[in-house]
């Protein structure tokens, strides 16, 4: 049968857009709809905006260390309109940015939202297209529990774009986006009080990481309240926001931020039309090609229930696209994908946490830095730093790195390529360190330690 494409990508974020190129470049006939944005989630409401909003909040600590270093002026006033202004057109011109890159590669480009109508076809505001193959990149959504009120909470996406910036800020959420927006709002100089259900930040991050990082976040300023949860939002006649909590507790606020988590976002995409198998999770089922239980449709990135992190999507996409289109291994190696939260110190994170590294290992070796680091010393913040390598014992092989402090992602970067090529311990403490840097403290801690 002759059909309109090989290849229809429904949703071009970071997976769909990798992998509609890449598959065109093999020759392949593509074409990809989507019905909001070019670039998917990262570009539009997640890694981009966050990181520039991060930059932005970090610069309330830089004035005020800077006295310590002889600069005397005061800190000036900061001004919401322009940060979310600049923010919008920088995301414009990525819009674009990614357009032409699927134009350059022979991409075609339909707007709105993709209908699956049967394994070979697709719907797009009423006009059909048949192709061999379908490709379901649609990412996730935001998730806000069904509580009264819930109407005047703002989700991630959200956020960003707030008409009035909140004197005074509730985060609802202990994960890395509800960590990083209350970073991001309280650097900016609002009031943030972060709530949390359980009792603890960071569930399956490295748990001595994640405490240190909860004791550096609340030093710094950011109220947390751990083992409650908001079950009712009331507006009152001012435009305030009067939170009712399940420990009996209250709070008045201007902007209730959910970060609750995230949910396939696989509303309307006509799946009861096919054999595609959903998990309990409510994610796409897959196999090791990212095929699912329909032959012709394929799914990854976010939808699937994965790591969900750009880059590991567009290794998906690039890995797809090779297997379908230019006879290629679809390989994808999921072990010792290095991250950072930009929470306020940055966690950055690689391979096993030390739960996972002992319950694997039974001789594990923990060698732990805890310092101030030498900025703070002029600057006078009692910010620390925490830095821990993870080995096993028994060969020497390094397992895990993990650091909470000022540029932990961009240290992590270097120290995943060389757990990524099997580094031992003995190969860290050969390398000769970087001085005076935080970084070097991964090459220099020599003794393990107990705890």
């Amino acid at each position: 049968m002759q059909y309109d494409y090989d290849l229809f990508v429904i949703g071009a974020g970071s997976g769909g857009v990798r992998a509609s190129r890449m598959a065109a470049s093999y020759g392949a006939k593509v074409a990809v709809c989507e019905d909001r944005y070019l670039g998917g989630t990262c570009v539009n409401v997640g890694c981009v905006p966050k990181k520039l909003y991060v930059y932005a909040s970090e610069y309330s600590a830089h004035f005020t260390d800077a006295k310590g270093f002889g600069w005397q002026n005061g800190k000036p006033a900061f001004d919401w309109s322009t940060l979310r202004d600049n923010k919008t057109q920088e995301i414009s011109r990525l819009n674009g940015v990614y357009e032409g890159i699927l134009d350059r590669a022979g991409v075609e480009i339909i707007d709105g939202r993709g209908k699956i109508l049967e394994a070979h076809t697709v719907e797009v505001d009423g006009k059909k297209f048949t192709t061999e193959r379908i490709l379901i990149a649609t990412g996730g959504w935001p998730y806000v529990p069904e509580i009264p009120g819930k109407e005047h909470a703002v989700d991630s996406n959200g956020i960003f774009d707030l008409a009035e910036f909140p004197n005074r800020l509730a985060v609802v959420g202990g994960g890395y986006i509800a960590v990083e927006f209350a970073g991001i709002f309280h650097g900016l100089g609002s009031q943030v009080t972060q709530i949390v259900r359980g009792g603890g930040l960071l569930n399956g991050f490295d748990k001595e990481i994640a405490e240190f990082a909860a004791e550096q976040i609340q030093q710094n300023g950011v109220h947390i309240r751990f083992n409650t949860e908001v079950t009712a939002i009331e507006k009152q006649s001012d435009g305030s926001l009067y939170l009712t909590m399940s420990d009996g507790q209250h709070l008045t606020v201007d902007a209730v931020l959910f970060a609750t988590g995230r949910k396939p976002h696989l509303e309307g995409l006509g799946l009861e039309n096919v054999k595609v198998n959903i998990a309990k999770s409510g994610h796409i089922e897959v196999n090791e090609t990212f095929q699912t239980s329909e032959p012709s449709i394929y799914a990854l990135g976010d939808v699937t229930g994965g790591m969900e992190l750009t880059p590991v999507a567009l290794a998906e996409g690039m890995a797809l696209a090779g297997y379908l289109f230019d006879e290629q291994p679809c390989k994808m190696d999921y072990s010792n994908i290095a991250t950072t939260v930009f929470c306020q110190p940055n966690i950055g994170t690689v391979g096993m946490t030390e739960e996972q590294a002992r319950k694997e290992y039974s001789n594990v070796l923990k060698f732990r830095s805890n310092f101030r680091a030498m900025k703070n010393t002029l600057g006078g913040s009692q910010e620390r730093t925490l830095m821990k390598i993870l080995v096993n014992g028994d060969n020497d092989k390094v397992l895990g790195a993990h650091m909470v402090g000022e540029s932990a992602g961009e240290i992590m970067q270097g120290i995943a390529i060389a757990i990524k090529c099997g580094a031992t311990k003995a190969d860290f403490d050969a390398t000769i360190g970087i001085h005076p840097t935080a970084a070097e403290e991964f090459v220099t801690m020599r003794t393990p330690v107990s705890d």
